[in-house]
């Protein structure tokens, strides 16, 4: 055995076969591109490497794809709302409107922006009304979704938060009519019982299900009694 190497050759020599095997190993210039200081002072940077510190040296590029709009990032879908609202307003099987979608697919912001916007026509003058409005919804939603559990209902707390927030809209819609005919007390109480029905039957609608089979007016009733008493931090009565 020969092996005798003279400037990247290399020569090995079998004695048992008496082959010559002959090549050369080429010796390329390697260079790490190690951040923009890496040429200046290589021995600073495998320094900094070494003791963990590497990431001083990485340069961050910047990601304007990866912005998203701020709607998007408070999940806030206004079609899905809007569509929503148009599910409450017409609660009538026959318009052909997918209804469920309030109930299956929960949201906050809209439920929220809704019982804000009662807030802020029952103010009179009061802003102690509107924390007052928003808690009666936070809890009397509460107390629904306990009795629809206890009942054998199979929904979720945010299921029905959202039903009973959206359901808000029919008494938003009437308030404007009490101020037209305020003076007539029968007219005004009727306007009232049918904002009442309608806010009730979109709510008891979406949330009383067949489950409850003979169960039904122990959570409708309820319900009802909760829209009563919004429409009473209206009208004070």
């Amino acid at each position: 055995m020969q092996f005798s190497p003279t400037n990247g050759d290399f020569t090995f020599v079998s004695s048992s076969e008496a082959e010559d095997f002959s090549g050369t190993i080429s010796t390329p210039d390697v260079k790490l591109n190690m951040g923009s200081d890496s040429g200046k002072d290589p021995y600073a940077t495998t320094f900094l490497r070494q003791r963990g510190y590497g990431w001083l040296l990485e340069v961050e590029e910047d990601d304007n794809e990866g912005s998203k709009p701020l709607l998007d990032e408070l999940d806030i879908d206004l079609k899905d709302i809007y569509y929503k609202v148009r599910c409450v307003l017409m609660p009538m099987p026959s318009l052909g409107y997918n209804r469920q979608v309030v109930r299956d697919n929960p949201d906050f912001w809209g439920p929220l922006a809704v019982v804000l916007l009662f807030s802020m026509i029952s103010i009179y003058g009061q802003f102690r009304v509107v924390s007052w409005i928003i808690t009666i919804w936070i809890f009397g939603s509460l107390t629904i979704f306990l009795l629809a559990r206890v009942l054998g209902g199979e929904v979720s707390y945010g299921q029905v938060l959202g039903v009973i927030g959206y359901s808000l809209l029919p008494l938003i819609v009437i308030t404007p009519l009490l101020l037209v005919i305020g003076g007539f007390e029968v007219v005004s109480t009727l306007a009232k019982l049918f904002g009442v029905f309608w806010a009730a039957y979109s709510a008891a609608s979406l949330l009383v299900g067949d489950e409850f089979k003979t169960k039904k007016p122990l959570l409708i009733y309820p319900i009802f009694l909760l829209y009563i008493y919004f429409l009473s931090l209206y009208t004070g009565v």
